[in-house]
């Protein structure tokens, strides 16, 4: 179970590792806990957007039905209304009603639902920064932290299943700053622009502190579903822009995974990892993905 904030944030972050594991047998699911309703429309090609806030939903979610398939995963919506992202100084509040002012009780009940009927052995989602500031990320990382405490334990959240333990839980790192040092002196090395920059200089100068990371995940083979899948997303992605500035080849070369962080184990486990099922198999007593759920 790949818990996400908004649609294309399931395309972006862990997508080759969600289509390789469902290629694999794997039963995947993808959480969007909203609809991404106050996103802006970000492909400079793809025109005006809709102008209200059931126009962007019915878009978004036209856009996550291509994206799901290219990834070839299940899909649910928790039904959430995107919280926008606040910009000036003073912050502006927050829209009433918005996913970030829901109380954690009210914003966890529906994903600890789908924990206790999809039952996932494997489940991940954004650290407690939610990778970037954004109040639907911070609020997506606690909403999946609770039901991963909580959706086992019989006395909580009653009437919404029987109770489900999860073995393990991840934090995405798709945009670490090794990453892209990484991506980036590759492509400086061969005489190509690289895409990183300035980002890696600015995340440099505010001294972001790095988060371990425990798990790589070898996914090359699978960026063209990935890719695929931000392409659907065509109100967000633009398919000349920043997702797509990586030769391909090279970046299998270079960055051939997708790394995520351990964040809780319930299963015995070595790291570090190259499997989100390590120690899982042995507990299910199988080697194959056959029965797995994430």
């Amino acid at each position: 179970m790949a818990v996400h904030a908004h649609p294309d944030d399931e395309s972006s972050k862990g997508a080759a590792t969600t289509a390789r594991y469902a290629a694999e047998g794997v039963d995947v699911l993808v959480v969007s806990c909203t609809g991404g309703e106050r996103g802006d429309v970000l492909n400079p090609s793809f025109g005006p957007g809709p102008t209200s806030l059931e126009g962007m939903r019915e878009l978004r979610r036209s856009e996550m039905a291509r994206a799901r398939e290219a990834l070839g995963v299940q899909q649910q919506w928790l039904g959430f209304v995107d919280s926008g992202l606040p910009e000036g100084d003073p912050l502006p509040p927050l829209p009433e009603g918005c996913f970030g002012l829901q109380p954690l009780e009210v914003a966890a009940r529906p994903l600890v639902e789908l924990v206790r009927a999809f039952r996932p052995h494997v489940m991940t989602t954004y650290d407690p920064s939610g990778g970037y500031p954004h109040p639907d990320h911070v609020m997506c990382h606690k909403v999946a932290f609770e039901a991963f405490q909580k959706a086992g334990e019989p006395s909580c959240y009653a009437g919404t299943g029987a109770p489900w333990e999860v073995f393990k839980l991840y934090y995405n790192h798709d945009f670490s700053l090794t990453r892209m040092r990484t991506i980036h002196e590759a492509m400086e090395g061969q005489g190509l622009v690289s895409p990183f920059g300035d980002w890696i200089e600015s995340r440099a100068a505010r001294e972001i502190p790095e988060r371990p990371v425990t798990t790589r995940v070898e996914v090359s083979a699978y960026f063209p579903q990935r890719d695929a899948a931000l392409v659907a997303h065509a109100s967000q992605i633009d398919p000349d822009g920043f997702f797509f500035a990586v030769p391909r080849d090279l970046e299998a070369d270079v960055w051939p995974w997708e790394e995520y962080e351990l964040a809780e184990s319930r299963v015995p486990t070595t790291l570090p990892e190259d499997d989100l099922f390590a120690g899982v198999r042995d507990v299910l007593g199988t080697t194959t993905t056959e029965g797995e759920r994430a």
